[in-house]
């Protein structure tokens, strides 16, 4: 039986949100309870009991959802997975099992400890399983091993028929092969609860992995060298990057806003053997940025306080003690993969707001110059912040036959974006919201675009839509907007009918669900 948390429980003040805390947006927003499950049978028993008083279910594993699809429900039930962490196999003809709530960090150190695999998710460690397998599950090594969806055998899913009733299911390639394809990417509070992930295979997890940091100070940045920043990071992503030998290579360029300071370039870097024994690929990335001048920085304990100042890179040496040659202006570390991806992740709450754009070419003039624009936009009251990061795609992830047994059609993109900003007063809530949206849409309308798509990233020779695990209800205003999640290519049609089959009286939704 499920733990029934009321408005009057002394945990719903703090258990009635997720980690964006712009959600619930006014008090009418909460819902009415909280249902906390350990296993699939509450999960069942507490969605009947929702259904049958006639609620809204709403689901959370870890409460990392962009929008305002999980805590504003209105009277409703929020379904709480948290405790769905169970990664036993046994009896289940899987080798391999991750449960909803189950923690990424968790996730790597079980499979890590236990089998020496992995899954190619994200590096943010409090995230859970069950929204980010949903809708992808992509993350640094993805280029190197594909998404974590591409590795999927299996779900366990607690589906509501026409007349109310609910299901337990145990969906794959060959039994009822539709719903199954359908969790492989089109986001969570579709068409069901999804209360076990299993995987038959995973891919062995790396040995080790070398880091390189580099930063551009803002304050003698020109529009010249900015572009040439942007034009050499993505050029080399759409060129060389495809190559076999520099798939693990996950790279991040930071643009943050002219009051952070700097913009930023970090990478994640190792062999297709999971070694650093050949580091070529990243010194000839790095030393494509040495005419745009970079800044090193490493910290440093100085007497009872930590000064950051710019330094040479280090000489690195193998076990054995001779060198590993490397590029002279930038900072490198080599750790052990398990310490970089466990223990170096990050998460916390706050206010926030996103966006985000698959990119197939190299940045644009209009592109860069837009973006320098709104990095130094200032608002007269609003202390603005805020990053456009960019992040290298592609590799194993683009291989086209994948979007056909997949809900994810983007299988041709070089780079993901991901706009953020963060801030912790209400007040700021509207100066920050406008900077985000204009900023967006400024760089979405290029005169030489379609006009009928103006102001999106729609599907086409430059860009490919949209990450549904990124979602951004301003896209609603656009009446194409599935088609920046899912493509222009049939996908949506089909879940469409996944969704009339499996949730005929539409049990699960919210503003971005798929609809019938």
């Amino acid at each position: 039986m499920s733990i029934t948390v009321s408005r009057q429980d002394q945990r719903f003040e703090t258990l009635k949100r997720g980690n964006n805390l712009r959600w619930p947006l006014t008090e009418s927003d909460t819902v009415a309870s909280i249902e906390i499950c350990r296993n699939a049978e509450d999960v069942a028993e507490a969605l009947q009991k929702a259904v049958k008083a006639g609620l809204r279910p709403t689901i959370r594993s870890g409460g990392h959802c962009y929008e305002d699809f999980v805590c504003n429900n209105p009277g409703g039930t929020l379904l709480d997975l948290s405790l769905l962490n169970d990664m036993d196999p046994t009896g289940s003809g899987h080798a391999y099992k991750i449960s909803p709530g189950t923690w990424l960090s968790s996730a790597y150190t079980h499979l890590y400890k236990e089998s020496n695999v992995t899954l190619p998710g994200g590096s943010c460690f409090s995230v859970a399983a069950g929204g980010h397998i949903s809708g992808g599950g992509y993350g640094v090594l993805s280029r190197m091993y594909g998404l974590t969806v591409d590795w999927l055998s299996a779900v366990d899913i607690v589906t509501v028929d026409a007349s109310g009733h609910v299901s337990l299911r145990k969906v794959d390639s060959t039994h009822e092969p539709d719903l199954f394809r359908a969790c492989r990417g089109a986001g969570g509070n579709n068409f069901g609860v999804i209360t076990a992930y299993y995987f038959d295979k995973l891919p062995k997890a790396p040995q080790e992995v070398a880091h390189v940091s580099m930063s551009f100070p803002w304050e003698d940045m020109t529009p010249e060298r900015f572009e040439a920043i942007l034009t050499t990071y993505s050029h080399y992503q759409e060129t060389r990057g495809q190559n076999p030998d520099t798939w693990g290579m996950f790279t991040f360029l930071g643009l943050s806003h002219r009051s952070s300071g700097n913009v930023s370039i970090s990478l994640q870097f190792c062999n297709p053997d999971g070694t650093c024994n050949d580091l070529t690929p990243l010194n000839e990335f790095v030393d494509l940025f040495q005419p745009c001048k970079p800044v090193v920085t490493e910290t440093q304990h100085m007497s009872d306080r930590h000064e950051e100042k710019a330094t040479k890179a280090r000489i690195l040496t193998r076990p054995d003690g001779t060198p590993i040659p490397c590029s002279s202006a930038h900072n490198m570390r080599r750790s052990n993969w398990y310490d970089a991806t466990v223990r170096g992740g990050t998460g916390g709450g706050a206010r926030a707001k996103y966006k985000s754009c698959y990119m197939k070419r190299t940045f644009t003039s209009y592109e860069a110059r837009t973006i320098y624009k709104h990095l130094h936009r200032e608002i007269s009251g609003v202390n603005l912040s805020g990053i456009l990061a960019v992040d290298n795609y592609g590799g194993a992830i683009n291989k086209p036959e994948l979007a056909n047994t997949t809900a994810i059609p983007q299988r041709a993109s070089v780079m993901k974006l991901q706009y953020q900003s963060y801030w912790q007063n209400t007040s700021d809530d509207a100066g920050r919201l406008q900077w985000m949206h204009d900023f967006y849409a400024d760089l979405y309308s290029d005169p030489a675009s379609d006009a009928r798509y103006k102001e999106t990233p729609y599907p086409g020779n430059q860009y490919e839509g949209c990450y549904i695990n990124y979602p951004d209800a301003d896209m609603l205003a656009y009446p194409f907007w599935p088609q920046l999640y899912y493509g222009d290519q049939g996908l949506y049609p089909f879940l469409q009918g996944v969704k009339k089959r499996y949730d005929p009286n539409n049990i699960f939704h919210h503003a971005m669900s798929v609809r019938s």
